[in-house]
């Protein structure tokens, strides 16, 4: 048995400040060897905790490889197949020879606390990354240039770059997460669901089991033109306003005081061009009043920077869940996103973008609604339908997303008296004009299906179709919509 002092050994080995190198523990380092050459049952318990990478010394490195290539082909773990694997990969002589490894597995005789020892070399190469790191950022900051704020933010993206690194998961038996569901409240008391943030959409909450999950990428994707800034935007204001949530909006595409006009717009149902050009009456400057009142609460936080990545996103989104809180995540729009280096093919920087953006919805535990470009071929065919293939540039999109939406609005291709031709036997104010449908196409976690929703085109602004139980304000009627719509 190891003696109860060889731990303590162990521990106390790692003293970077006598020898002048960076954290190590040759020691524990070997031990882990030591307990893989011993023991088939360490390979299961290490491999959650330590690489072949976090090794000081890389011709331990190349042992404790050799070791998982060999556990990992389902053959035996001995000095002589360990040796033998060593000498394939021409690492044997470098390393010592098979009498190293006899040295290490006589001087370890046991597999006693491997776990133990495994955590103490990640931890070591943990403290070299983040020296590595610090490096790193001393560098750009001696470097300065004129803007500050790309310097911090690239410092924040290695800091969080590291972390996101390291946190690695592992199982958790099912009374767990059993005990974590029961002991969570069903709801606030304010009727914010504690799992997820409303649309303010009550068929799409409904379709959607509660609204929008924790941790979900969600793909809102239409043609251009369709509207899929707007749904984006009432659903932010919704979330913020009926739900109390903390939203950040990314807005690549259009500028912060264009968004702040659509909003104010949709709230008070005065149309943008009368806003713009200041041309309200006094009774609509009333209703401008209250909606700018409303929505001044509202924690609705918007950047709209030209040029972002995922790591700039998830920079800003930390500091502003620490500062402020964070609830959703809206991206406008995922195709107009830079790649974290360089990529061959666009298809593969999306990639890289669409799973970059599932990571920040996990990593902050939030949903992050990104809107995205449909193909042109949904232009080309009849019906003009959105389907899952029309997702520009990269199927990764789908693949990578919780749940994909459409935005289709029939009116957008056919005009009044084309439908009723094509229409005969429908009335003719049957024609779809001022509706939508959001086309739930995917959704990891429950069913798809259609939901028909109001579109009002003087506010740019999507509406529910069905009364509202919440207490409508002055000036609107009962639906929801501004008096002068009716």
């Amino acid at each position: 048995m190891v003696s109860d002092s060889r731990p303590t050994e162990i521990l106390r080995d790692t003293r970077p400040q006598q020898t002048g190198l960076p954290p190590h523990d040759i020691a524990a380092e070997e031990a882990v060897i030591a307990a893989m050459l011993l023991d088939d049952d360490s390979y299961a318990r290490v491999l959650p905790i330590v690489r072949s990478v976090d090794f000081f010394r890389e011709q331990n490195g190349w042992v404790f490889e050799a070791c998982l290539n060999l556990a990992e082909r389902g053959e035996a773990v001995t000095v002589p197949t360990v040796a033998h694997e060593l000498e394939r990969a021409g690492h044997l002589e470098t390393v010592g020879g098979e009498p190293f490894l006899q040295e290490i597995a006589g001087k370890y005789f046991t597999a006693i606390g491997v776990e133990a020892h495994a955590r103490i070399v990640a931890r070591d190469a943990l403290y070299r990354r983040l020296m590595q790191v610090a490096g790193n950022i001393a560098q750009l900051a001696s470097a300065g240039g004129p803007d500050a704020s790309r310097v911090l933010g690239e410092a924040e993206s290695l800091l969080l770059g590291l972390r996101s690194a390291e946190a690695a998961g592992d199982f958790k038996r099912l009374r767990e997460l059993l005990d974590e569901f029961l002991e969570a409240p069903a709801e606030e008391e304010d009727g914010e669901l504690a799992s997820g943030v409303r649309s303010g959409f009550m068929d799409l909450d409904e379709q959607l089991g509660g609204g929008f999950k924790r941790g979900d990428l969600i793909i809102l994707a239409a043609r251009t033109g369709g509207g899929k800034t707007s749904l984006m935007l009432n659903v932010a204001r919704n979330a913020a306003v009926g739900s109390h949530a903390s939203v950040a909006v990314f807005s690549l595409e259009m500028g912060g005081e264009q968004l702040a006009m659509r909003l104010l717009s949709s709230e008070s149902g005065v149309k943008m061009a009368r806003l713009r050009l200041g041309r309200h009456g006094e009774d609509e400057e009333s209703r401008v009043m209250h909606a700018h009142g409303q929505l001044a609460g509202a924690a609705i936080y918007i950047d709209d920077s030209a040029a972002l990545s995922v790591p700039e996103i998830r920079a800003k989104c930390r500091r502003l869940q620490a500062d402020q809180g964070l609830d959703m995540i809206v991206v406008d729009y995922l195709q107009l996103l830079h790649g974290a280096g360089r990529m061959d093919t666009r298809a593969n920087e999306i990639s890289q973008i669409s799973r970059a953006l599932k990571e920040l919805a996990r990593e902050l535990n939030v949903p992050v609604i990104a809107g995205a470009q449909l193909s042109r071929a949904v232009e080309t065919r009849q019906p003009h339908i959105p389907m899952l293939s029309d997702l520009r540039e990269s199927g990764s999109i789908e693949q990578d997303a919780d749940i994909v939406m459409f935005i289709y609005r029939e009116d957008m291709y056919t005009q009044a008296e084309d439908w009723q031709d094509q229409n005969p036997g429908e009335p003719g104010g049957a024609h779809p004009t001022g509706l939508a449908q959001i086309i739930i196409a995917k959704h990891r976690n429950g069913p798809t299906g259609t939901i028909t929703v109001r579109w009002v085109p003087e506010t740019a602004s999507f509406q529910d179709l069905l009364l509202r139980s919440e207490p409508v304000p002055a000036g609107y009627d009962d639906y929801g919509d501004p008096d002068f719509l009716n």
